[in-house]
Formats: structure tokens, sequence, C-alpha cells
């Protein structure tokens, strides 16, 4: 008799493979499925952003998590009310840039059309970095670019040819001769871009006027110091209201008008030199959250106060006021010294109106995912002055108004015949510098290296429960 087991052992066999096969199937059921690189990247956007973003409630609904996460992060912003949120591919890259380090050349410049009548597009060099390339080849401001790598810039091409400017390149330009009152060509030079770490206190000088002493400040960017010297630009800046102080000044002019922001310690630091008699109890601004944030008790009344500085000017300044020039790229920070003075002084602007940035970031970056390079700078508060006033989302009008580019040509900074310190020194005492006005010029501005900057129309704060 045949055995049964030839006929049994197909069944059996059919039988372990369906329990195999339910088990496994059962145990993808319960595993998460592996997540592609973008999506990891754009999971945590989301998560970071339904929790920090300022206007969460008009946040918009997300595109696809495989989408390239600039544009993920770009889906969720509520435009065009959110004028600065900004995602950049590496978070390191950023923080050194927001702290001046950054690979170039060492140069920033303006832009302007040449004429209505063309395409042709000019680049006045607004100012040149120390231990830069630029410096060593002898550029300075004022200096007319025309062409880059041989190339004449236009409406066409100059945004391309800008986007090229850490990589080595020629720069062909013209020098203003004042006694023959024409741009003479210079011999173009060879720029090599290197990694620099750009000092923000760039010039400080003492004027008399009428028997006073004037103090005068160009700062270009609000950053406490670099890696290794957290503190640098900070301590140097209260070395040089030290110096102001020991001058016995009377007037005191910020210049601003390339400062398009940076670290609110900082801003906190240059008021407190600034304000009369505050005290390390006296509110300087107050920073307003989401509604998310703002459910914690510790987050609802955030102040920021003055410090208490030896080297505090206030009290001696002449009719309480402080100048200070401006332009359109007068940003965020700088516009948070003007909102957070105005209770306690009189702020006096003189130049053009500024950005109107009242609100602030922070940078942010994926602590748990090593691949994950992105670094994100949401707009995460709004912040207020003592009186609760926030309303310069259209910037601070100038009091005196004044635009470089009308000149002819940029003369250096600290020259008394400089157009906008000129115009400065002469409120605080009319007459007391001739004015060196050449023709009033019809320029349209075209933009600027510096709008690139990371920095540009940035208030960084810096919470750690953000970060967290």
């Amino acid at each position: 008799m045949k055995s049964n087991t030839y006929f049994l052992k197909p069944l059996m066999w059919g039988f372990v493979f369906l329990l195999v096969f339910q088990s496994c199937k059962d145990k993808e059921e319960d595993t998460p499925p592996t997540l592609s690189a973008n999506a990891k990247v754009n999971t945590w956007i989301k998560e970071v952003m339904d929790q920090v973003y300022y206007w969460l409630e008009s946040m918009k609904t997300p595109i696809s998590l495989e989408s390239d996460p600039e544009d993920y992060f770009e889906s969720l912003l509520n435009r065009p009310t959110d004028r600065f949120s900004v995602i950049y591919p590496d978070y390191q890259e950023l923080i050194n840039s927001l702290q001046g380090t950054s690979k170039e050349a060492g140069y920033e410049f303006l832009l302007a059309r040449e004429s209505s009548t063309n395409n042709n597009v000019v680049a006045f060099i607004s100012y040149i970095k120390k231990g830069s390339s630029a410096e060593s080849k002898g550029l300075k401001r004022g200096d007319l670019i025309t062409q880059i790598n041989g190339v004449r810039l236009t409406l066409d091409n100059y945004q391309d040819i800008l986007s090229k400017l850490d990589q080595p390149h020629s720069v062909s330009y013209f020098r203003y001769n004042p006694a023959t009152d024409q741009f003479v060509a210079q011999t173009p030079v060879d720029l090599t871009p290197v990694v620099l770490s750009e000092n923000p206190n760039f010039l400080d000088s003492i004027y008399t006027v009428n028997g006073d002493k004037v103090g005068y400040l160009v700062y270009h960017f609000f950053a406490p110091g670099i890696e290794g010297q957290s503190t640098l630009y900070d301590d140097q800046m209260d070395a040089i209201f030290a110096k102001f102080k020991a001058e016995g000044i009377k007037h005191l002019i910020l210049d601003f008008r390339y400062n398009g922001g940076g670290f609110e310690s900082s801003a906190i630091n240059l008021a407190s030199l600034i304000a009369p008699n505050v005290t390390a109890t006296d509110v300087f601004s107050k920073t307003k959250f989401n509604s998310f944030i703002m459910q914690f008790p510790d987050y609802q009344n955030v102040q920021r106060l003055f410090k208490a500085k030896a080297q505090n000017l206030g009290p001696v300044l002449a009719n309480n006021r402080v100048y200070i020039i401006t332009s359109r790229r007068t940003a965020s920070a700088s516009e948070l010294i003007i909102n957070g003075l105005k209770p306690y002084m009189d702020v006096f602007l003189v130049g053009d109106v500024t950005v109107g940035k009242n609100v602030g970031s922070v940078a942010l970056e994926d602590e748990d995912n090593p691949e994950n390079k992105y670094g994100l700078l949401p707009i995460v508060s709004q912040t207020f002055n003592k009186n609760d006033q926030s309303d310069y989302s259209n910037g601070f009008q100038p009091n005196l108004q004044g635009l470089e580019l009308s000149q002819k040509t940029l003369l250096p900074f600290g020259d008394t015949k400089e157009y906008l310190l000129n115009l400065a020194l002469n409120h605080i005492a009319p007459g007391s510098f001739p004015t060196a006005r050449m023709e009033f010029v019809d320029r349209t501005d075209l933009g600027s290296t510096l709008d690139a900057h990371p920095r540009a129309g940035r208030l960084i704060i810096e919470y750690d429960f953000l970060k967290k």
C-alpha cells in the first residue's frame, strides 16, 4: 500500500510557506518604510516649522516629501508677508558667514545701470576688506568696475557673473581723477579668493567741530566674535567707546549704511554703550513668538535688558541725540538699535529709508541626522521696544535724506567730504565742513554684493530652547 506521505508533503510545505509569508507580511507592516534622503530632511524641516515658525497659523500645505528640500521649505512659507525666512545647503558655512568668515576676494560693490540708453551695468566698489586679495592689488572704494573676466557687465548677465566671485577672476576698472573730473582706465587685476574673516568694526574716527568732538564709527554687521574668540568684536567695540569717552566726544555718528544685521547679542552690547543712564534692569527690547511657544509661561513676556557698561556715552551726548547713517541696506539688528533707542533718546537718521525688518530668526541644524547638512533661518519672533512699538515693517524714514549713488564717485570712509558723513557733520554744526558735492547723477540702484550675504536682512536671536 502506498504511503500518503507523498501526498501530504506538498500540503505541509504549502502550509509552512503560508505561515512564513504571513509572518513576513506582518513584520513588513510593523516596520516603518525607509525614508529617502530628501524625505528625511523634509520631515525634519516640517517638525521644526510646526514648532517655531512665527506665522504658524498661516503656514502653507507642503509639497511632496520627496521634493528638493529648498523647494519643500519654500512651499511652507507665508509669502509675501514673510520676506526673510531662508534655507542654506550647509549649516556650518551659514554660521561662518554670519560671523563674517567666507571665501572671497575681499571687496563689496554697489551696482547701477550705466545709462538709460543702454543695458550696461557698472559696479562701484563700496569698501575693501583688510588682508584680502582686493587690498593687496590696490583696489579702492569708489573704483568703477566695468568687466569681470573680460566680460562686460550687462542687465542680462551680471547676476550670473556675480554668482562666481568666489572663484579666481580678473576685474577691469576705472578710477576717478578729481583733477580732471574723469574716470581713468586702470590696469586690470587678477584676484584670488581666500577664506577671510571680516572684522565688522571697519573704522572709527574723531573730528573736532566748533570745539566739540564728534565720534564716528563704521560698523558693517553685528557679530560678537569668531570661533575661538567668541567676544572679540564686541570687546573691540567696547574699546572704541572707551576711547571716545576718554577723548570727551559730545556727538556720535554710527554708520550703518551697509549693515544688514546679525546677532541680537551684539546689538544689545552696542545699544548699552549709547543709551543714557541705563542699567541692567532697563528694557532694550521685547520678543514675541508664535502661538505654540507662547503657551509656555516662560516665553510669554520675554524681555532683553541693557548691559551696565562703564564705557557708556549716553549722558555726555549733546541734545541726548545719536546720528545714524542709513541706506536701503540698513536692516534687522541695525533697525533693532534704532527702535530700541527711541524711547531713551533722539535717534536722527541720515541717508535713505531702511529695509523694514522687525522680525528675528534662529539658526537651526539637524543634530540627529549627520547626513543632513542643511541650515534653517526661519522667522521665529517679532521684536518690540520698551514702549511696545514695532511699526517699522516699511522701514524707518530718514530725517535728512541722501543717496550716495547720487554722487559721481564714492569718497573714502572717514573723509569729511564723503557725502553722507558730510551731511551728518554739517547738521551737527552747519557750515563747519566744506561740502564736496559734485553734480547729482541720476542712477538706479540694481543691487549689491552685500545683498547675497546670509546676514543681509537678518536678526539672529539666540535661544537654546528653540534649537532643541
